[in-house]
């Protein structure tokens, strides 16, 4: 009695593979190369967030935090703010996407403070990802 073997053939095997390949051709373009993109929109999102938490440092302080306080008090006490929140502005000192520190002037040059993120170079000025991100883009 002769047992009928059971599996795949070379040829489906390699369909299968190519049918894959074709997929991952379609698949991978679209997904590689956008973590640059997701990194503005984190710092947008980051930017609008310090932006409320500022306006919030506002209401209890009467003013915004100096450039020489930073936004470093919107996590520490500076010292000289009378109703400072006991739990603090925001959880954290704010990084950029990119590891920096936002760069805060106040007072800023269109309005009460400037917020910018100088991108993916760390550098003022600059196209795509490495392009400055402020405020008042958003």
């Amino acid at each position: 009695m002769s047992k009928k073997m059971s599996g795949f053939t070379m040829i489906e095997v390699m369909v299968v593979v190519a049918i894959l390949g074709i997929l991952a051709a379609m698949i991978v373009p679209a997904i590689v190369g956008r973590d640059d993109d997701a990194r503005v929109n984190v710092a947008k999102s980051d930017l609008r967030a310090v932006a409320s938490a500022l306006e919030l440092f506002k209401l209890d302080n009467f003013n915004y935090p100096t450039t020489e306080q930073g936004l470093e008090a919107l996590v520490k006490d500076p010292g000289d703010a009378p109703n400072w929140s006991k739990n603090g502005y925001l959880k954290k000192f704010p990084k950029d996407p990119w590891g920096r520190d936002y760069v805060y002037i106040s007072p800023g040059t269109a309005g009460p403070f400037d917020l910018v993120s100088l991108g993916a170079d760390g550098v003022e000025g600059g196209e795509g990802p490495s392009k400055d991100i402020s405020l008042a883009d958003i």
